[in-house]
């Protein structure tokens, strides 16, 4: 047995985001194909307990072919300024400043894995903000930067966020909140979130003072509440004019 969260969006009340711990069986094995038999397991799981209908697995072993499109890997931001365009991961490993190197800019220019793998990620010293386009950010809010990075990204690609608008639970078979602290699935749940309180506003998308803001009105950690999760309803995209500078 294994135990993995499942992220579900709050429409209401002071959490934005309820975190649920579920077990299921672990299919051991580094194969795609075993990493999808774990997914099915955990999502079977999740109904069961949770009484959720369906939950998208946001990752590069996804069954769904937009639930790789929505791997922080694979999710696009293109800049309209500098017109660039790279991957929220590249973005995130990129804005890193440690005590000795960074922003190491050059990260956008690179693949999703060779950005993470980076060796100065490793030999640069302590991590102490991140830096994106000329904008610091601490590290505290812990995932709030790159919650934004993906929140940002997702809403400009309407098909990818209208689709993640049709789900109420959200998995990452890879994540491990023993190891790390940030996850896409999370962060998907985060967008549904602030949709339904209608907080995606171009001034929360676009501007880290009032996106934080908005953060600190509302508990921003992760809870688990003892009862299971409300019926779920539907939600519609609503537009706002951000571009990434």
């Amino acid at each position: 047995m294994a135990e993995r969260p499942i992220f579900v969006p709050a429409s209401q009340g002071s959490s934005l985001v309820w975190k649920h711990d579920v077990a299921f069986t672990w299919h051991a094995g580094m194969s795609v194909k075993q990493a999808q038999k774990s997914i099915d397991s955990l999502h079977d799981a999740a109904r069961q307990q949770l009484s959720v209908e369906r939950v998208l697995e946001i990752s590069s072993k996804s069954k769904d072919p937009l639930g790789v499109k929505l791997s922080a890997f694979n999710l696009m931001i293109h800049t309209i300024k500098y017109q660039q365009t790279f991957s929220v991961e590249c973005a995130y490993q990129s804005a890193k400043v440690f005590e000795a190197g960074g922003p190491y800019k050059d990260l956008r220019e690179k693949s999703s894995r060779e950005a993470k793998l980076d060796p100065r990620l490793k030999s640069s010293g302590r991590l102490i903000k991140f830096q994106f386009f000329e904008v610091d950010w601490d590290l505290e809010p812990t995932t709030a930067f790159y919650d934004w990075l993906y929140i940002n990204a997702l809403h400009k690609q309407p098909e990818l966020a209208d689709y993640v608008l049709e789900h109420r639970a959200f998995s990452d078979i890879a994540f491990n909140p023993e190891r790390s602290f940030n996850c896409q699935a999370y962060s998907a749940a985060l967008y549904v979130a602030l949709h339904d309180r209608n907080l995606l506003t171009a001034s929360v998308l676009r501007d880290k003072d009032s996106y934080l803001a908005v953060l600190r009105g509302l508990r921003t950690q992760v809870v688990s509440p003892v009862c299971t999760a409300a019926p779920l309803q539907q939600a519609t995209k609503e537009q706002t004019a951000f571009e990434f500078e």
